[in-house]
Protein backbone atom coordinates (compact mmCIF):
# COMPACT_ATOMS: atom_id res chain seq x y z
CA UNK A 1 0.00 0.00 0.00
CA UNK A 2 2.70 2.31 0.31
CA UNK A 3 4.59 2.07 -2.29
CA UNK A 4 0.89 3.27 -4.03
CA UNK A 5 1.39 5.94 -2.14
CA UNK A 6 4.86 7.01 -3.82
CA UNK A 7 3.42 6.46 -7.42
CA UNK A 8 1.07 10.23 -7.17
CA UNK A 9 4.27 12.01 -6.48
CA UNK A 10 6.28 10.21 -9.45
CA UNK A 11 4.20 11.66 -11.54
CA UNK A 12 4.28 15.01 -10.14
CA UNK A 13 7.40 16.05 -11.07
CA UNK A 14 8.42 18.11 -12.95
CA UNK A 15 8.65 17.87 -16.47
CA UNK A 16 11.81 17.78 -18.67
CA UNK A 17 10.12 20.14 -21.53
CA UNK A 18 11.96 22.91 -23.51
CA UNK A 19 11.17 26.62 -22.37
CA UNK A 20 8.85 28.74 -24.94
CA UNK A 21 9.78 30.54 -27.20
CA UNK A 22 7.41 34.01 -28.29
CA UNK A 23 6.40 33.92 -32.03
CA UNK A 24 7.83 36.98 -33.45
CA UNK A 25 4.98 38.50 -35.25
CA UNK A 26 5.51 39.13 -39.30
CA UNK A 27 4.61 42.71 -40.67
CA UNK A 28 1.34 42.99 -42.13
CA UNK A 29 1.21 43.52 -46.27
CA UNK A 30 -0.12 46.02 -47.97
CA UNK A 31 -2.80 44.16 -49.08
CA UNK A 32 -3.91 42.88 -45.41
CA UNK A 33 -3.64 46.71 -44.64
CA UNK A 34 -6.18 47.68 -47.72
CA UNK A 35 -9.11 44.82 -46.31
CA UNK A 36 -8.62 45.97 -42.93
CA UNK A 37 -9.06 49.20 -43.46
CA UNK A 38 -12.27 48.60 -46.02
CA UNK A 39 -13.95 46.21 -43.67
CA UNK A 40 -13.11 49.23 -40.69
CA UNK A 41 -15.25 51.43 -43.13
CA UNK A 42 -17.69 48.61 -43.80
CA UNK A 43 -18.32 47.97 -40.26
CA UNK A 44 -18.77 51.94 -39.37
CA UNK A 45 -21.07 52.14 -42.45
CA UNK A 46 -23.10 49.26 -41.59
CA UNK A 47 -23.27 50.58 -37.88
CA UNK A 48 -24.54 53.98 -38.93
CA UNK A 49 -27.37 52.22 -40.95
CA UNK A 50 -28.62 49.45 -38.47
CA UNK A 51 -28.82 52.91 -35.92
CA UNK A 52 -31.03 54.72 -38.68
CA UNK A 53 -32.92 51.78 -39.04
CA UNK A 54 -33.64 51.81 -35.05
CA UNK A 55 -34.37 55.14 -34.69
CA UNK A 56 -37.16 55.43 -37.47
CA UNK A 57 -39.22 52.77 -35.45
Amino acid sequence: MRKLAILPAFFAAPAWAEGFDRPIPQPQSATAEFWYALACVALIVSMIVVQRLVSRR
